[in-house]
């Protein structure tokens, strides 16, 4: 007698589907298939706001689920004034973060509020792990709605901290 003849339909339905999600998990996490830049997602102008200046950005949006997933993986570079913003529907938790598995290069990433208001900086150094289960999580420790990710040293280079803004649109950066 094999195995799925000893097991209830809803079980063997259950069994099975269980270990599709496995294996889909399995197929995700591994490190040998080549990951493609994101191509197509909208870019807006921007700018973050300090008390003295206004540092003007260029950033990817990535808002569906699929592309905040993929983020900057396999990029090589990326310009000195561009980044990419993730946004959610929902506010995210404190714990929440973000990893560097098959990221390439150091970032640095800003929670922001709905405000655009930041309420925290870190920084991530890309993880070379071929299991993304050992590449580390940056948690948020605040909540937040969105998320920048620029190149790492950005934020200190540009004077930009908590408590400073960004705001989106170009219009909106000319009358700070």
């Amino acid at each position: 007698m094999d195995f799925q003849n000893r097991l209830p339909a809803a079980h063997l339905m259950r069994y099975r589907y269980t270990l599709l999600c496995f294996v889909a998990t399995l197929a995700g996490c591994s490190g040998s298939a080549a990951v493609e830049p994101s191509v197509g997602l909208p870019v807006i102008e921007g700018c973050f706001v300090t008390a003295s200046n206004a540092v003007s950005v260029s950033l990817e949006l990535a808002r569906a689920p699929r592309d905040r997933q993929k983020g900057l993986m396999g990029r090589k570079s990326m310009a000195t004034s561009s980044g990419m913003l993730f946004e959610y529907q929902e506010q995210q938790s404190p714990d929440h973060g973000f990893w560097m598995f098959q990221t390439l290069i150091p970032l640095d990433i800003a929670y922001l509020n709905n405000q655009g208001v930041i309420g925290n900086i870190k920084q991530m150094e890309p993880c070379d792990s071929s299991s993304g289960a050992r590449c580390p999580s940056y948690p948020a420790e605040v909540a937040f709605i969105s998320a920048v990710e620029m190149n790492a040293g950005f934020f200190e280079a540009n004077d930009i901290g908590v408590g400073d803004r960004l705001k989106l649109g170009e219009q909106n950066c000319s009358n700070r």
